[in-house]
């Protein structure tokens, strides 16, 4: 693989992945986008129209063997991903692995033995890393200039009815593998974690409020940091309007995000100092930070970046995803046995093989 190579990749899951594509697409000079595949034929034809040279494929094994293709971005829905990521290692693919990356510890474990075992490389999929106001606050925090974290409040307020859980697999354990904590927060929590050196402790209580579902659809969770700080995270799906927050308190500054959900890494980022010395110190530092690309286009092009040998910190590895499910176990955990729960998670924990109830009902048929 050469340095300027473009890559050809191949989008699974016309649904979750028309966003994937969207970002791909402005990245003409690194990427072709050469698949659309879904189950759904007349869908993935649907988004295909947006990307000329697009062709359309049903059969997501016809995709792995097709020679020509260097990327596979796994975009189905949560129960079919461990499969899904095995395969595309199995064929030879690097693969992007969407959240959740697998559904239980002990899957995240056996996708890092094949990851060992392959010639390829697996991305998840933590894209709201990549935005202006989230670079800023990781790069006043690797500066020093923010001093000791104290604490955090996360929120995502959210409004979801009847129109989303129309789609089959959603609201149910089987097939959704989870609520609010596993659909909605697992990004604002990635944040934090990656921020504030990852999660110590967990206490949550979860409750099932706003849907006729099987999962959770409302949370309150408590959390230690690795570097000490203490964190709050509010999760609702019954808000009147769609709303993320992230709200930081550090020795000499407060530092708040914007409220936009999907985009919540940009946006108008308040960095407030507690002196006009610092502030100006802040303002600087923060003046020099690229802003680069976001979300998507931000992931993509880091993982073309990396797959040529660079040094990428903002991206997600295989332990930052097992970290991922390490909180959503230690959640579900707390929740069901009123505990604070100690991380790391290994395999002795009664959680360890899932947090998918043994009575969950198999997952309802749904296209990709």
């Amino acid at each position: 693989m050469t340095e300027h190579k473009k890559l050809k990749i191949a989008i699974i899951g016309a649904g979750v992945g028309i966003g994937h594509a969207r970002g791909i697409a402005e990245l003409p000079h690194l990427y072709d986008i050469a698949v659309i595949c879904d189950i759904n034929t007349e869908r993935a034809a649907s988004v295909a129209k947006e990307f000329p040279g697009a062709r359309v494929e049903a059969d997501m094994q016809a995709v792995l063997d097709d020679p020509d293709i260097d990327i596979v971005s796994m975009c189905l829905p949560p129960h079919m991903h461990y499969q899904a990521i095995i395969d595309g290692l199995a064929a030879g693919k690097h693969v992007m692995g969407e959240k959740p990356l697998v559904t239980s510890l002990a899957d995240v474990d056996r996708v890092e033995d094949a990851l060992a075992k392959a010639s390829t490389r697996l991305f998840p999929v933590f894209q709201y890393r990549f935005g202006p106001g989230y670079r800023k606050l990781m790069h006043l925090i690797e500066s020093g200039l923010l001093g000791k974290a104290y604490t955090a409040t996360l929120e995502t307020h959210w409004r979801r009815e009847a129109a989303y859980y129309a789609t089959p697999w959603r609201g149910t354990w089987a097939g959704e593998c989870g609520g609010v904590i596993v659909s909605h927060a697992i990004h604002i929590h990635d944040l934090m974690a990656h921020a504030l050196g990852g999660v110590k402790r967990v206490a949550a209580f979860l409750q099932t409020r706003c849907n006729p579902i099987e999962t959770e659809d409302c949370a309150a969770v408590s959390l230690e940091t690795g570097s000490g700080a203490l964190v709050t995270s509010s999760m609702t799906l019954g808000a009147a309007e769609d709303m993320s927050r992230m709200r930081f308190c550090f020795e000499n500054a407060t530092i708040q995000s914007d409220l936009e959900p999907y985009t919540i890494s940009q946006g108008n980022w308040t960095f407030v100092a507690k002196t006009p010395e610092l502030q100006r110190e802040i303002d600087a530092a923060c003046a020099a930070v690229d802003d680069g690309y976001s979300r998507y286009a931000g992931l993509y092009e880091a993982v073309h970046r990396a797959l040529h040998g660079e040094d990428v910190p903002l991206l997600g590895d295989i332990a930052a995803a097992r970290h991922a499910m390490e909180l959503i176990t230690a959640i579900y955990d707390s929740q069901r046995n009123e505990r604070i729960v100690s991380l790391p998670l290994d395999g002795a924990h009664s959680l360890y093989r899932g947090w998918v109830p043994e009575t969950a009902s198999p997952a309802r048929a749904a296209s990709h």
